[in-house]
């Protein structure tokens, strides 16, 4: 089944499902330039993991078009000590959200992936048919597996039902409205807060999990935004599509490109007994560059950004710093 392209958003009703989240956050801010009516709700009134508050909810709003960016995420700490909750959080969520789609005549959904489908072995860079041909990386394995059902469920659901559903398949974000628990974050936020308390206390050592040699690709999140926007609007396939920067660096070139950044001047001590997680991960972003699309951000930009608004959120008591080390997702 192929559906209707160009989708057009004008005048739509689009349902952005976790909106509070980061890719949320940014697809709200890039709909806004659409002429489109943006859907939200807090968790607070409808529990995404609850299928009938899911489907009621759905079926009241009456979406066109839904971004499913809900979902439960973490670096390689949380995977480690949270796993049932990884596996059973996003499997509930993308399966209420695509069922709820279903019933409810929804024109369009896009489900958003990650990179940690792929298996940890892959030839890099990752093509998007990689997709199940090794073992996943044990230390985000839970998180994948759901992610990789959602991917399939959105193919299931247009080979059987006739939906218009599509996925993507973002690399390492980072940004406005990144998550900056060091017990649950990312390497890019947790070495932003590890850093800037280092230099806001005087500290001249940042220690950091690993050996600083994994590389790892960074994409701006209101570069994901765009891109998604993109494929609501130009693509209507089974296969699931890359998006990211297609080039990489390693945790040691970040960290180093972070401190530049914050202004801070001292040392990272590795902790190379901590374990690194994947070796390379680096996607094929050829497709998504045949469809007209590629990043704008530099990583310096980004990061400059990204920095910008967490002094804003310390300066507002939005966010705390922390000490805790930060590992590579």
């Amino acid at each position: 089944m192929t559906g209707k392209v160009p989708f057009d958003l004008a005048g739509r009703r689009v349902f952005v499902a976790g909106h509070r989240g980061m890719v949320g956050q940014a697809i709200c801010r890039r709909l806004a330039g659409e002429k489109c009516e943006i859907l939200t709700v807090r968790r607070a009134e409808v529990d995404l993991r609850r299928q009938q508050a899911t489907e009621d909810w759905v079926a009241k709003a009456k979406p066109d078009a839904v971004f499913v960016a809900a979902a439960t995420v973490g670096g390689i700490l949380a995977n480690a000590t949270r796993p049932a909750e990884f596996l059973y959080d996003n499997l509930a969520i993308e399966t209420n959200l695509i069922e709820a789609s279903r019933k409810s005549g929804v024109a369009k959904l896009l489900f958003l992936g990650s990179s940690c489908i792929y298996p940890r072995e892959a030839a890099q860079p990752m093509a998007e048919t990689a997709l199940l041909t090794g073992p996943l990386e044990p230390t985000n394995e839970w998180y994948a597996i759901a992610k990789i059902a959602g991917i399939k469920m959105a193919q299931a659901y247009r080979r059987q039902h006739g939906c218009d559903y599509i996925s993507a398949m973002p690399t390492n974000l980072y940004g406005p409205g990144d998550n900056f628990d060091l017990q649950s974050s990312h390497v890019v936020p947790a070495l932003i807060a590890k850093i800037h308390a280092a230099k806001t206390e005087g500290r001249g050592e940042v220690e950091i999990w690993g050996s600083g040699r994994p590389k790892r690709e960074f994409l701006f999140v209101d570069d994901l935004a765009d891109a998604l926007v993109h494929l609501m609007k130009h693509y209507s396939d089974e296969p699931h599509l890359n998006v990211g920067t297609g080039s990489d660096v390693t945790i040691a070139e970040l960290a180093e490109t972070i401190a530049r950044v914050v202004g801070w001047q001292g040392k990272f001590r590795y902790d190379a007994s901590k374990p690194d997680g994947t070796p390379r991960k680096l996607v094929d972003v050829s497709k998504l560059a045949a469809l007209g699309w590629k990043a704008k951000t530099p990583l310096d930009q980004g990061l400059t950004l990204a920095y910008g608004w967490y002094r804003e959120a310390l300066a507002q008591g939005a966010v705390t710093g922390g000490r805790s080390r930060a590992g590579a997702a």
